[in-house]
């Protein structure tokens, strides 16, 4: 390595000169020492300051081949895949909680109930307005109320048989007057039976007629009327059953936002479950890096609160659209993630890396050591104590390092950058070992 350096001789030969002056041994005129010892204290100075120039000190690394992933990574939230919510579908109070919140649950567990006392008793009323609803769709049905139709059967065949008598009793006088064993006023007044007694079998059958085609009417009314206390008996019926909450499956109690004696309205969530072996995380992917995801890729999840657990997955959907999230513009990728233990709770935000490509064997830099210029990546090589700007094409990046396609060979030694000097081509460097 070339160093430029002046002979620290001067130095010494200065320092003879100025000891022989100061004993005395020395012609020379006071104003010629003078002016020669500062001239030499200039010269001396300039010498400690700048007499021995030597380059910088960078550190190099080495050109490795190691297996390269290259991921994205972003923020998500955990959620649950087939979540059961159970709201409250009347206002009430809770009356007991037999759970706590984290804890598993299994199918037919009780969680909490409420007070239905009131729902109980608005049910009896129901079923009794359907029992009478149903009476009145039977009746109209059979032609109307049953009283009415039987008096109304009854008296018209009493009409029917007495007209039928007196139409045989005209027959026979009708004879008897033809044979002068009867006289005509008889016959007359058989005649004013007869006709009375049709017209009373005319009003019965009218009657008759009416109260079928009011029945008819009626059942129309009676049947919508059925159908209204059905509904609202099988709806008292839901609330009244709503009011025991009851794990559905196996799973995990993540939710439990009420204590005994809440007042709770119409909609309230009173518990939430999920079997959490497995979950979904919704990542937000940044607009730009959309591009390179597909379904099927690998995932892995990290979670402040446990940092030394990581959570594997595969990305299940990748987005159709990209939506505002503060002031990013991010895709939402849903990502099926295992949770064996269920550790992973739903709502919580977590880290998300997605590997999108990988690289067996590829030729590696740190990313620091590549610098990008008007479209060509470029690294520095070190050899024969100087650098030496080396342009490099580059696939996959990881968060560290970037995959070399072309330009370097393995064992080719590249500089790393330092924040306070520039690295330029044909430089020369001390080169020290990055660690």
């Amino acid at each position: 390595m070339k160093r430029v350096c002046y002979n620290f001789t001067v130095l010494g030969a200065g320092c003879a000169a100025a000891r022989s002056i100061m004993a005395g041994k020395t012609n020379i005129p006071r104003e010629r020492i003078a002016a020669a010892l500062a001239t030499w204290a200039s010269a001396a100075i300039l010498i400690l300051l700048f007499g021995c120039t030597r380059p910088p000190r960078v550190e190099v690394t080495s050109v490795t081949r190691e297996d390269l992933t290259s991921t994205i990574t972003s923020n998500g939230k955990v959620e649950p895949i087939s979540p059961t919510t159970a709201r409250a579908e009347f206002p009430t109070f809770v009356d007991k909680v037999m759970a706590t919140e984290g804890q598993p649950v299994h199918r037919g567990q009780v969680i909490l109930t409420l007070d239905a006392a009131d729902v109980r008793a608005q049910l009896a009323q129901a079923r009794n307005d359907l029992l009478a609803a149903r009476t009145n769709l039977q009746n109209a049905q059979t032609g109307g109320p049953p009283d009415q139709v039987a008096q109304l059967s009854g008296q018209l065949q009493q009409a029917r048989s007495q007209v039928a008598n007196l139409e045989r009793k005209q027959a026979a006088l009708t004879e008897l007057v033809a044979k002068q064993a009867a006289t005509q006023e008889e016959l007359a007044q058989s005649q004013a039976a007869l006709v009375q007694a049709r017209a009373n079998l005319q009003a019965l059958e009218q009657r008759t007629t009416a109260l079928a085609q009011q029945a008819k009417v009626d059942a129309q009314s009676a049947e919508l009327r059925m159908k209204q206390a059905q509904d609202q008996v099988a709806s008292l019926e839901e609330k009244a059953r709503s009011a025991e909450v009851i794990a559905p499956a196996d799973g995990t109690l993540y939710s439990l936002p009420v204590h005994a004696g809440d007042y709770v309205k119409v909609g309230d969530v009173l518990a939430e479950m999920a079997d959490l072996r497995q979950v979904r995380v919704r990542a937000f992917v940044d607009e730009p890096d959309l591009g390179s995801l597909a379904v099927g890729e690998d995932v892995q999840v990290n979670w402040d609160a446990m940092p030394n657990r990581t959570w594997t997955g595969t990305v299940e959907q990748v987005p159709k659209q990209v939506v505002a999230r503060g002031t990013r513009s991010v895709g939402e990728v849903v990502c099926s993630v295992k949770n064996d233990k269920g550790e992973l709770l739903p709502n919580v935000n977590v880290e998300v890396r997605i590997v999108v490509r990988k690289s067996a064997g590829a030729l590696v830099v740190p990313r620091v050591a590549v610098q990008y210029d008007k479209g060509q990546h470029y690294v520095f090589v070190f050899g024969d104590g100087k650098i030496r700007r080396q342009d490099i094409s580059v696939g996959v990046a990881s968060e560290l390092k970037y995959e070399v396609l072309s330009g370097l060979s393995p064992g080719d030694k590249v500089a790393l950058p330092r924040g306070d000097l520039s690295l330029r081509d044909g430089m020369e460097i001390r080169a020290t070992e990055a660690k």
